[in-house]
């Protein structure tokens, strides 16, 4: 008879919600070297012991850290609807990046140092549910142009020009509001970043005479 797993009950989901948020703080910091379990289990306020109890390893904490991060990332690409006006539609997806490198700095950086790194943690979850996904909103992408109604040039180039350009706001936000000065460096920025790119990225794509 398969054994079953028990339900998790409510303190020791808080717990791991606990965990997993202490964890991204040390991670972000750090990386995956410097991250050690002692320091992530200070920053969670337990003790080392503790926190073993609801992760055996280092690893599995990254790991579940980076799949949820995989799906917080691929959802506003998830979004992109191929019955909408494909202007709005990738000019929604900019401001929607945007939104994601306003709100989840600490994020986007673990995203970035698991990238310069090779990505030896994730690289199957590129591969496979990145990857299809960017594939399939590629061929929305492609259908738009094939019919006119934006210019054409290589979808998924677009799609990394449209992560470069909104992820710079999460991962060199120092240097963003350092240039800016503290009269355009504040929370305003991210809106002026979203009128800048929605009109450079529409500009690019409208078609000759549109």
């Amino acid at each position: 008879m398969d054994s079953i797993t028990p339900r998790r009950t409510r303190i020791q989901n808080e717990k791991r919600e606990i965990i997993l948020d202490a964890a991204l703080d040390v991670f972000s910091a750090h990386g995956f070297r410097g991250a050690t379990i002692d320091r992530i289990a200070e920053a969670a306020g337990m003790s080392k012991p503790n926190l073993l109890y609801y992760f055996r390893r280092k690893q599995d904490i990254y790991e579940t850290l980076m799949q949820r991060l995989l799906e917080t990332w691929l959802a506003p690409l998830k979004e992109l609807d191929d019955a909408g006006d494909p202007l709005a539609e990738l000019a929604g997806y900019i401001r929607r990046k945007l939104e994601m490198a306003r709100d989840y700095p600490r994020e986007s950086r673990l995203f970035a140092n698991e990238m310069l790194r090779g990505a030896p943690r994730v690289r199957p979850m590129l591969e496979g549910d990145l990857k299809d996904l960017v594939d399939a909103k590629a061929k929305i992408i492609r259908g738009w142009m094939e019919k006119g109604t934006i210019a054409r040039t290589d979808p998924v180039h677009l799609i990394f020009a449209i992560w470069a350009t909104t992820q710079h706001y999460a991962d060199f936000d120092v240097q963003v509001r350092a240039v800016l000065g503290p009269e355009r460096g504040g929370d305003r920025r991210f809106e002026d970043a979203a009128a800048f790119l929605v009109g450079l990225f529409a500009r690019g794509l409208t078609p000759s005479g549109g």
